[in-house]
């Protein structure tokens, strides 16, 4: 399945604006933008949380950790190559002392 690149916030913004004037409901309006239904409801979800309207990660906090989890895995992924080369050099130290 192909990967469709991600809608800008201010589209989301703008579909959500569109969602909450009433107009339509989501079902129509998604059909209407070329979203899923799902996407649609998750983006006026996440307009709540950002807006302090409902608890949960904003935005922003969302992107944080996001990062901090990719800085965690390279550092893990460093670590590990980290004990192989000491382990490594252990062992070629302990042949040139005999």
């Amino acid at each position: 399945m192909p990967k469709v690149p991600p809608y800008s916030d201010e589209f989301k913004r703008e579909a959500v604006k569109l969602l909450r004037s009433g107009d339509r409901g989501v079902p129509q309006l998604a059909k209407e933008l070329g979203v899923s239904e799902g996407s649609l409801r998750s983006w006026s979800a996440q307009l709540d949380v950002d807006e302090g309207k409902a608890e949960g990660l904003s935005s922003g906090e969302r992107e944080e950790l996001k990062r901090l989890r990719r800085e965690v895995k390279v550092l893990a992924e460093e670590r590990e190559i980290l004990k192989k080369a000491a382990a490594f050099f252990a062992q070629e130290t302990d042949r040139t002392r005999r």
